[in-house]
């Protein structure tokens, strides 16, 4: 063995012991007479010494060390006249006795330490180096015990760990796929799976009634902070249930990860209808660890002759609490934001709640008794700031969701280290696209309408409810899922209505059709992001930092320079003529 410890465990209980350790230099200190070096692995850092009566060579090789040498000390513990208390080996050093370089190394591009000085894209280049710094592993670290405490959970409660393929069909509902051409059978294609949804529905019409996996998944879709091309999802399905069998188990889940990696007993998690989520945050993942609830105006603020309220079919507001104070220029500020292209509101109405009375920025328009009633609205006291925008329904909610959330942030409501998980209950099954003026399925395809809505299939399609739900944690989903179809009939319809000939749900999902008439029992399931589960586990804005080797926002690994062209050689075997 290179180490008989390792870096981060030798204390006072191990003062006189001979031992032996490996790793990376950290840093050097040459003081004349004293030489001092750190060396660090995974565990932690310990400080070696050599004096002036250390022979010679031994005293010359230790100042010859440079960053990141990966070196073999053997010594013996002693006592540190000048302790490091905010490290756990920060009483003792290695007093040393021969030193073996087991590699050099270049000078980093970046300091391997806490606080670096490395951009995000010189880090990912040399992703392996920003491994090496702790709070990066700390993040895989967290990643493993997360993963640890699921399969811990899950098997306590008799599930199954199956891996499903990767190699899979191509379908044309959902994001973009990954597709994977077929040498030996020219002009055809694998795709990769956006989700193992029709496998773990085969793996309960084969009796497997309740299977997990921690899944690689892919789609092929623009990226940002919380996306990347491959994903993992803890991916899950049971048979005989309903819903609130499915919420009790994954909630189960979620609170035991809370309290088994973060010590945070969770509270009863809440759950609210999507038609309530929408009313009153504008969102379908609203985070509910600030309250600021959407007010519709219409009633109070119509008639009076200002054509923006007149003119709109839904005027809505927030209550910012304890705001009124805010200045012109920060309302200024606040009105540039909503009218951003990506928000597109055409302007914001405000009114202070002042000590001496109500002022707002149309007061040319409403007076004091109009006012009052704006307050009574909001419930708003002193001291309070009303945020009004106006215009088509759902445009304006989406729109007061985005500056709802800025004043969360702005009034520091929004913090990382308290976490409020939600259920969002009775999604739509259908949504219209105007584009291939066809509806879509809100989740997939497979997910079962709310019995008691299945007869609006055929007259109002729009009205009828799924049998969904989705798990939100401080405004992110987080897991989403449903209770699945699980009969031919119900399944043909639902292509019906998504625009799928008999003849193309045959070629396309005839598999599963079959399956159903073999028995199928009733099941439903979730899948929960565990990329996005772990990045707020640990505090981060981005998925990338919980992932040991992530894409770049363009989708590139930039480390080993993929996507990449192939030869020629490649593409004749698989028949695929270059467009180079």
């Amino acid at each position: 063995m290179h180490r008989t410890h390792t870096c981060g465990e030798l204390s006072l209980s191990d003062l006189g012991k001979e031992v032996t350790l490996a790793g990376w230099v950290q840093k050097s200190r040459d003081l004349g007479g004293m030489t001092f070096i750190d060396v660090r692995d995974r565990y932690g850092i310990t400080q070696l010494t050599f004096n002036a009566d250390d022979d010679a060579t031994l005293r010359a090789n230790a100042r010859e060390l440079g960053r990141e040498y990966v070196i073999k000390v053997n010594g013996k513990v002693i006592e540190r006249s000048s302790k490091n208390l905010k490290i756990p080996t920060g009483e003792v050093e290695i007093k040393v006795s021969s030193l073996e370089v087991l590699n050099s190394a270049k000078l980093p591009p970046f300091l391997i330490e806490d606080e670096t000085d490395g951009g995000d894209d010189l880090r990912m280049k040399y992703r392996y180096l920003d491994l090496r710094r702790n709070p990066v592993r700390n993040n895989l670290v967290l990643r493993h015990k997360m993963a640890q405490e699921v399969r811990k959970y899950l098997d306590g409660l008799n599930f199954i760990e199956v891996e499903t393929p990767v190699l899979i069909k191509s379908t044309p509902e959902g994001a973009r796929d990954f597709v994977v051409p077929s040498r030996m059978n020219p002009g055809e294609f694998y795709a990769l799976p956006q989700s193992p949804q029709t496998f773990k529905q085969l793996l309960m019409v084969s009796g497997v009634d309740r299977y997990f996996q921690i899944v690689k998944c892919f789609r092929d879709e623009d990226l940002r902070a919380d996306r990347q091309p491959e994903f993992t999802q803890i991916d899950c399905e049971m048979s005989y249930i309903e819903q609130e069998d499915i919420l009790n188990v994954f909630e189960g889940l979620i609170r035991h990860l809370f309290k088994a990696v973060k010590g945070i007993d969770l509270a009863e998690v809440p759950r609210m209808s999507y038609a309530d989520a929408m009313r009153l945050y504008g969102s379908d993942k609203p985070d509910i660890r600030f309250g600021m609830q959407f007010v519709e105006l219409n009633d109070v603020v119509k008639g009076v002759g200002f054509p923006v309220f007149d003119n709109a079919e839904l005027v809505v507001g927030i209550n910012a609490k304890g705001s009124a104070e805010y200045t012109r220029k920060q309302l200024d500020e606040l009105t540039d934001f909503v009218k951003r292209p990506q928000i597109g509101a055409t302007g914001m109405i405000y009114c202070r709640h002042n000590a001496d009375g109500l002022k707002s920025s149309v007061d040319k328009f409403f007076n004091e008794d109009e006012l009052k009633k704006w307050s009574a609205a909001f419930n708003s006291e002193v001291g309070d700031l009303m945020l009004i925008l106006a215009g088509p329904a759902d445009k304006v909610r989406k729109q007061l969701n985005e500056l709802r959330l800025e004043m969360g942030t702005r009034l520091g409501l929004r913090d990382k280290n308290t976490f409020a998980p939600l259920w969002v209950l009775d999604f739509p099954l259908l949504e219209w696209d105007e584009e291939t003026e066809r509806y879509h399925a809100m989740h997939h395809p497979f997910t079962s309408p709310k019995p008691e809505d299945i007869a609006l299939l055929d007259s109002k399609p729009g009205e009828v409810r799924a049998n969904a739900y989705d798990m939100v944690l401080n405004g992110t989903e987080i897991g989403g899922g449903s209770i699945r179809i699980h009969d031919r009939a119900l399944q043909s319809l639902m292509f019906k209505h998504l625009g799928f000939s008999p003849d193309e749900a045959q070629k396309q999902f005839g598999f599963l059709l079959d399956a159903f008439e073999y028995g199928a029992p009733p099941h439903g399931g979730i899948a929960f992001g565990f990329d996005r589960l772990c990045s707020l586990f640990a505090g981060l804005d981005t998925i990338r930092d919980v992932i040991a080797f992530p894409k770049n926002n363009s989708g590139r690994d930039v480390m080993i320079d993929s996507p990449s062209t192939i030869d020629d050689k490649q593409l004749n075997e698989l028949k695929i003529k270059s467009t180079i």
